[in-house]
Parts: structure tokens; sequence; C-alpha cells
């Protein structure tokens, strides 16, 4: 069958070099794609924002399966548009994509369903936001409603930074993503991330990771979209998951569907580890980005009939193998990230740096332009390296790093601390 992907980062690279080892595929084509992406797949400049074009593109292309990438479209409602044309779709329809477009609407459905997550209050006015922060008390977690490209939440130490950060969000800091705003409670423990498939019937429990946010070494500074991820996160433990699944995962699941509004698509929860067990920090309705990328590295099975069963009805049909080893992903990003940065720098020497079997560099923020490739975006490319732990495969990816020419480039040089002190 031929696939389209909509997307053009790193999550979208990855998922494309895991669905061209599928002997179910014949053509790939990605809306818009990247400089690394053309090897594997034809790039189009398909806008994933006018529905009648993608239609007809899919009608054109004898498109079989429609995979989108990232959470805007969702949001937006490309896969019910998909659906009411009987082009199959792997991800939510807009109704379910609030579990991310929303934290508002996630944290309601958490107080409705009993799933544990942190106290909090919904707010478009700054002077009851103000209060309802104050009662609390700092540190205390300040985030925008809507999407906000992974930048909308501020953790702030002090009331001043919590009043400022309020006054930011509702005084049009994200825009539209900003109208209302959740302050919520700080909690305190390890951060994990949980993926899941679901029919809107049965979940498929795939793997666990764990990212870096902030953008300095030693988790601090601002938020970014990711600056590294691995996987296994070493913090799930057994009892870990199989509560993450019980407490969190299925009552979501049960909610969405008796709120009129079955989830299809991949459940990917971000946790907090706290003393107490599980906690649900959010919800995205799509793969993470960069951890999607050590997913596809750890992935043993062909993702594509796993998709299909997805958006069909039929996971409980599928089963998935997973390499045994550890994989971890470093971003390389351009200085200035995640805030103003030089665009169309020149990238070198990426055939050289990538020549080791357990070694690939998916492209993010890049174009190819002339044979050369060119960052064009914040969060350019995601050095991914697998090996017999965390520590193994932080070796490679960063002698990887080493051999890239990019001196317009950075990265942190911590991704993986966590599972690595833990393995010493």
């Amino acid at each position: 069958m031929n696939i389209l992907v909509i997307g053009g980062g790193g999550r979208e690279h990855a998922l494309v070099w895991k669905i061209a080892q599928s002997p179910l595929v014949g053509r790939i084509f990605v809306a818009p794609g990247n400089g690394g992406i053309g090897d594997l797949a034809t790039c189009t400049t398909l806008n994933s924002s006018d529905h009648d074009a993608v239609v007809d593109f899919c009608i054109t292309e004898n498109i079989g399966l429609v995979v989108v990438g990232p959470e805007g479209p969702l949001v937006d409602g490309l896969v019910d548009r998909l659906e009411a044309e009987n082009i199959t779709a792997f991800g939510p329809t807009a109704a379910a994509a609030q579990l991310e477009g929303s934290k508002g609407f996630t944290k309601d459905l958490c107080a409705k369903y009993n799933i544990p997550t942190a106290a909090y209050g919904r707010f478009s006015d700054a002077a009851k936001a103000r209060n309802f922060a104050n009662k609390m008390g700092a540190p205390i977690v300040i985030k925008a409603d809507g999407l906000a490209a992974g930048k909308g939440v501020i953790i702030a130490e002090t009331m001043a930074e919590a009043h400022s950060a309020i006054e930011d969000i509702l005084g049009g800091q994200f825009g539209g993503a900003g109208a209302e705003l959740v302050v919520e409670e700080f909690l305190t423990g390890e951060e994990a991330s949980f993926f899941a498939l679901c029919d809107g019937e049965t979940i498929l429990p795939l793997a666990t990771a764990q990212d870096h946010k902030q953008v300095g070494e030693g988790d601090v500074g601002p938020n970014t979209g990711g600056m590294g991820a691995y996987s296994p996160a070493p913090v799930m433990t057994d009892e870990m998951t199989s509560r993450t699944i019980e407490e969190i995962i299925l009552p979501t699941m049960r909610g969405m569907k008796a709120d009129g509004h079955p989830f299809k698509g991949i459940f990917f929860a971000g946790l907090m580890i706290t003393d107490k067990g599980p906690e649900l920090i959010e919800y995205n309705v799509r793969f993470g980005d960069p951890e999607c990328q050590v997913l596809m590295m750890r992935m043993k099975s062909d993702i594509v009939p796993a998709l299909i069963a997805c958006a069909k009805g039929r996971v409980d049909k599928v089963e998935m193998d997973w390499h045994d080893k550890a994989a971890l992903t470093v971003v390389m990003a351009a200085k200035g990230y995640p805030g103003s940065y030089d665009k169309n720098t020149e990238v070198r020497n990426l055939d050289q740096a990538s020549q080791d079997e357990n070694m690939m560099i998916f492209h993010a923020g890049t174009k190819k332009e002339a044979g050369k490739i060119y960052a064009i975006g914040g969060r350019v490319l995601n050095v991914t390296a697998m090996g017999n732990g965390v520590a193994e495969a932080k070796d490679l990816a960063y002698s990887t790093v080493d051999r890239i020419d990019w001196p317009e480039g950075f990265c942190r040089r911590d991704i993986g601390w966590r599972a690595v002190k833990r393995e010493r």
C-alpha cells in the first residue's frame, strides 16, 4: 500500500524510517518532510491544513493509510475529514485530541474518573488565577491551556514568577493557546513517558522513555520541545508500568468512550513517579518528539500492521517485539534555541558521522539544497544510538555528535544521566 505521513520533524523521519522497513509498503509520501527524509520517501508541498487538498492527494496517489505525526492537524480535525471520506488514518478525532489540545479538558477528565494527577484550577481571569496560586504556594506550575509547541509550561519557583507567568500567558504570550490557563500543584518525583496504542476499546502497551525538556545541562533553564531522550526508562518498573495502565491509561480510555469521544491513536502519557506512585502530568495524542526516535530504534516488529489495527479497531490482534538494548537520542539545536536563532547554516559531515549500524541521524529542522544540508529550525538533528545499556548508547551517540561539523549548533552533554547513574 501507499502511505502518506503528515509532518516534517524528527518524529516523522523516525516513523518514515520504520514504515519503510515494512514489506506491506509501496510508496511513502511525506508532507512536508525535511532534508533527511527524501532518501526514504517522496516529499511534497501538500498543506495539511487544507483538508480538501489532502483528500484529493490521497485519492490521486491511492493512499491506503495516512499517519498524522504532529498534534496540530489532529486537533484541527484532519482525521475526522479523512474518515468521512473512508480514508484510513492513524490518529484521534478532533474531539479525542482535546486530551492534548486542552490541558483543562484533561484535568477535568482526571477529576471525573479519579485518575491520579496534580491538584489544579482553570482560569481565564488573572486575579482569580493569582489568588489560587497564592493559596497553593510556590513552587507551582502554570500552563497555557492550548497547544504551545511544548513551551507553554512554566515551573515558577517563586510567587513573583507565578504571577508574571499568569500575566504573560493571559496577556497573549502564546496567542490563542493562552486564552485560558491551568494553575497546578508542583509534583515531586521523577518524570517518565509511557506509550500505548488504542483503538477505542483495547490498548496495546508499547514502551517507556524519559526525555529532557529543559535546555540546560542538569535539567535547568526554559522548557523546550525536548533536548534528548532514552528508552527504556529505568524508573518504570514492572509495578509502575502495571499501575500506570490500570490507574491512568485504562480509565482514560473508558472515560473518553463514556463521554462520547472514543480515543483511537497513541496515548503518550507524561508521568511523574511520586512517593504515591504514577501521576499524570499531561497527555499527548501523538508519538513524542524526541521519544519516537528511541522507540522506533528499539521496535523489532513491523509498525504498519499496528497503525492499521489502531485505525480499524483490531489492536487486540497485534503483538509487538522490542530489542532488549537501550536507545538514546541527542538533539542538536541551533544556538539560541529556544529563543531566537540563525537559519540557513550548513551542516556538514553527516554521512561520515553515521557509519555505525547501531546509529541513525534523524533530521528535524533541515532542508536539502544542491546536495547540501541546511539548518532551518530550532531543533535540527536527532543523533540516535542503540547499546547494551544507556551508557553505551550515550557514548555512541556523543561520539557521532562530535563528528558532525556544525559550529552554529549545540547540544546538552548529559542526556540519560539518571539512567547512567543507575547503571553505575
